[in-house]
């Protein structure tokens, strides 16, 4: 995924548990939905089309999402919970919606999303999107750094390359402090 805008994001979030709104002030609304099983298709075309993951889309623990604008769905991305810890995954933006701070959007959703799950740091791999996801406030760790639960993963274990950076932030009620 390429770069949005830095310190773009969203004040905006329903706590239905249905979707989220995120805005990125000045950007653009996103709506965050969770992928049903007729949904999981357009979530493996798009990982697929950005070499991401594809294998335990549908078997793997965790939750996708889409991110919509209006009827167009312009992102998607998972979310795996162990505990208070989560797995960020395979967030992802559209090719042609790059840059206008979908991702931002995007991520910040599903941050909410995991907040509200209980879940209090995300972690994360990546290969190619270090710095924009600095620019959101994870910051890169060594893997033994990350719990157990999370390092026992198919995307630690199996899908994603011993060089991938491996990431971390703190997102539940304690984030602040």
């Amino acid at each position: 995924m390429s770069p949005d805008r830095p310190g773009a994001g969203a004040d905006e979030g329903r706590p239905d548990g249905g979707a989220d709104e995120r805005r990125d002030p000045g950007g653009p609304t996103v709506l965050l939905t969770e992928a049903d099983a007729a949904d999981l298709d357009r979530v493996e075309a798009l990982l697929a089309a950005n070499d991401l993951p594809t294998s335990d889309v549908r078997t793997g623990p965790g939750r996708f999402y889409l991110a919509r604008d209006g009827d167009a769905v312009v992102g998607a991305g998972g979310v795996e919970r162990y505990g208070s810890d989560g797995l960020l995954r395979s967030v992802v933006v559209e090719g042609s919606s790059r840059g206008d701070g979908y991702g931002t959007a995007l991520c910040a959703a599903l941050e909410d999303r995991a907040r509200r799950e209980g879940i209090e740091t995300l972690y994360l791999l990546t290969t190619t999107a270090a710095g924009f996801f600095e620019r959101l406030g994870y910051e890169p760790i060594s893997r033994e750094h990350v719990p157990a639960s999370v390092r026992s993963t198919t995307e630690f274990a199996d899908l994603c390359p011993s060089s991938a950076t491996c990431m971390r932030k703190r997102v539940g009620d304690r984030a602040t402090e």
